[in-house]
C-alpha cells in the first residue's frame, strides 16, 4: 500500500524546453502525471505553472510566479523530477537557499543535503556533456568535417523536385549533415542519453539543426540514427 504524506499544499512547475514540445503536451503530461500521483498520497495542488524554456537558462518568469506564491501562501514548490528544473548547481543551491520549499514527486524524502549533493553531480554532468561535445566537434573539424546545416531544403529546391540529380544531392547532404552530428551523438550517449526525446532536447538544446534547419522531434532523431547505422554499415 502506498504510503501518504502529511497533508501540504503544492505549486506545481512544469517545464519543456521548446514551443512545440509545449503545443503538443509532448513531456508535460508524464510531468503532470507524476505530481498528480504524489499530490494523490495528500497533498493538494494549489496553481499549476508552465514553462516553456531552455534549462540552460535561470530567467525563467513562470517559475518566479511559482516561487513567489509558494513563498506568500507557505505551499511547496513541486516538480516531477529535479533535473526539471536545472542541470546547474548555483541555480539549484540558491533555490534551496532561497526560503521556499521545494519537493521533487521523483524522490519526496530528498532533503537539503540530498539535493546539495545531487545539484553538484549534475552540474558536473552537465559540464562532461559539454566538454565532450567540444572535443567531438574539434576532432572532427581536424579531420575535414565540415560542420553547420547544409541547408538541405533549400538545395532542394535549387534542383527540382523530382530531379534525379537534385535529389542526389540532397540526400548526399543529408548524409553529410548526419556524419557531421556522428560526434555529438555519441558524446550524447556515452553520457547516458539514450531515448529519442532525450536526445531531441538534448541537440536542440545545444543550438543543432535539421538538415531543413528545424528544431529536433522524436521522429527526426530516427531518422538520424537510421542514417548513421546505414552509413556505419555502408563502410
Amino acid at each position: 500500500m502506498t504510503p501518504r504524506i502529511a497533508k501540504l499544499n503544492v505549486i506545481a512547475y512544469l517545464r519543456v524546453s521548446t514551443q512545440k514540445q509545449g503545443q503538443s503536451g509532448l513531456g508535460l503530461e508524464a510531468q503532470k502525471e507524476a505530481i498528480e500521483s504524489f499530490a494523490r498520497r495528500g497533498a493538494t495542488v494549489v496553481k499549476t505553472f508552465t514553462e516553456i524554456e531552455s534549462g540552460k537558462h535561470s530567467d525563467r518568469p513562470e517559475l518566479g510566479k511559482a516561487l513567489h506564491l509558494a513563498k506568500v501562501t507557505g505551499a511547496t514548490l513541486c516538480i516531477a523530477k529535479l533535473d526539471r528544473l536545472s542541470r546547474n548547481a548555483a541555480f539549484l543551491l540558491t533555490l534551496r537557499d532561497s526560503g521556499v520549499k521545494f519537493i521533487a514527486a521523483d524522490m519526496p524524502d530528498a532533503n537539503e543535503l540530498t539535493v546539495g549533493i545531487l545539484a553538484v553531480v549534475a552540474q558536473a554532468e552537465r559540464e562532461a556533456i559539454s566538454r565532450r561535445t567540444k572535443e567531438a566537434l574539434a576532432a572532427a573539424k581536424r579531420r575535414g568535417v565540415r560542420l553547420g546545416n547544409p541547408n538541405g531544403a533549400d538545395a532542394l529546391r535549387r534542383a527540382g523536385k523530382g530531379n534525379e540529380a537534385g535529389l542526389r544531392a540532397i540526400v548526399d547532404k543529408a548524409n553529410a549533415h548526419a556524419e557531421n552530428l556522428r560526434p555529438v551523438i555519441e558524446s550524447l550517449r556515452e553520457e547516458g542519453v539514450e531515448s529519442l526525446g532525450s536526445l531531441a532536447e538534448a541537440l536542440n538544446e545545444r543550438g543543432m539543426m535539421t538538415p531543413r534547419g528545424g528544431l529536433w522531434h522524436k521522429s527526426s532523431v530516427r531518422n538520424l540514427l537510421a542514417r548513421l547505422e546505414g552509413q556505419s554499415k555502408a563502410a
